[in-house]
């Protein structure tokens, strides 16, 4: 009897543990070309397998965001009537035991082409920003996952120095703190990343007491990450091809770093993108587009958040807009918008580095890489 127990327990856990090594990996794209839509895949984190459960027909999802149950999926639609309210955003249902993704609704974002959409902690509450137009909404969230229209809405005001990117505001990113207390807006047009409290009860914004950080003239803030222990913050800023360290506390930023993500000797545009830090949080990873293609990599100092730069690893394609470690970290991917492939590199979690796994998914402009537990 009790050897029937251990051999029922360890087959138990044995799927236990498998079913924990498969997640879904959720995709936005540019659609025309190869795409279609959002693309769905299982994917194994033990060896880097993937397989496509669906996608979903939709224009130009270009990026997404899943609600803390992880029943749903919203993403926004990047398209634009050159009126200023051409965007859109879309939400779905998800079933966790087919992988498909299943129309609900959608709404105006009150801007030409949305770039960016975040849920707060609570799942009530979707802000969206828009690039075009300078500007982000907040929408509320009903019962059934649906969005109603847009409670809140601010426009943002100015110019930069790089009068050909920065001739007014341009929203990149809505990022909330992980108390849901504030969330910050990283403006490239503006040199900006606006700070604003947000009140979960009532959906609101307004700005703080420090109500910015400000960027060097001409770098164009584009997305925005914190540390796993909060106690810093980091910007991607695409124009100069740099990442600055903050010190943060209760909805502050303090700049103590600014620190170059291209290679040794290039002095070509970087275009970067993307910035995330690695869920040990010792290594913290950034996209340069452009010509260089490559992904930064640099280690955390843990007793200053500063980084140093490690290495640089070639994305093997072109446009590396987002990446995303898999959910066991032991991958990186890689979504390299002009060659069509989702890249899937090998992580070495003690050293950072990246190694090409001889893996990859052929997707249309993927441009948004997002994860789903199968669990």
């Amino acid at each position: 009897m009790k050897r029937n127990i251990i051999i029922v327990f360890l087959l138990a856990f044995s799927l236990f543990t498998a079913a924990q090594q498969k997640n879904y990996l959720i995709v936005g794209t540019y659609t025309g070309g190869k795409s279609e839509g959002i693309y769905v895949y299982t994917f194994n984190s033990s060896d880097g397998s993937y397989k496509e459960a669906s996608h979903i027909k939709t224009s130009n999802p270009s990026f997404v965001t899943i609600s803390p149950d992880q029943k749903f999926v919203y993403a926004v639609l990047e398209n634009a009537d050159n009126k200023g309210k051409g965007g859109e955003i879309s939400a779905f249902s998800f079933d966790r035991s087919s992988g498909t993704l299943t129309y609900i609704n959608q709404q105006p974002t009150g801007g030409d082409h949305p770039c960016y959409v975040e849920t707060d902690k609570t799942g009530k509450w979707v802000v969206a920003g828009n690039y075009s137009s300078g500007s982000l909404s907040v929408l509320p969230v009903n019962k059934d996952g649906s969005l109603g229209a847009a409670t809140d809405h601010i426009q943002h005001q100015g110019s930069g120095f790089n009068k050909q990117r920065q001739e007014k505001p341009h929203v990149h990113c809505t990022l909330f703190s992980s108390d849901n207390k504030f969330l910050f807006v990283p403006d490239l047009g503006i040199d900006k990343v606006m700070i604003y409290a947000f009140d979960a009860q009532t959906g609101k914004l307004t700005p703080t007491s420090r109500p910015f950080a400000k960027s060097v003239d001409g770098a164009g803030p584009r997305h925005f990450t914190f540390h796993p222990g909060n106690k810093y913050a980091y910007l991607i800023e695409e124009l100069s091809g740099t990442v600055v360290t903050y010190q943060y506390k209760n909805g502050k930023l303090k700049t103590v770093q600014r620190i170059s993500t291209m290679p040794a000797g290039d002095t070509s545009f970087a275009g970067s993108a993307d910035i995330h830090v690695s869920p040990d949080g010792k290594f913290l990873y950034a996209s340069n587009r452009a010509n260089s293609n490559t992904i930064a990599i640099f280690s955390i100092n843990s007793k200053n958040g500063k980084l140093t730069a490690i290495g640089h690893q070639p994305t093997m394609g072109k446009t590396p807009r987002n990446f995303n470690f898999d959910p066991s970290g032991n991958y990186l991917l890689v979504g390299n918008q002009n060659s069509d492939e989702i890249v899937i590199f090998k992580r070495d979690k003690n050293t950072g580095l990246l190694s090409d796994s001889g893996k990859g998914i052929e997707v249309g402009k993927p441009v948004c890489l997002k994860w789903i537990s199968l669990l």
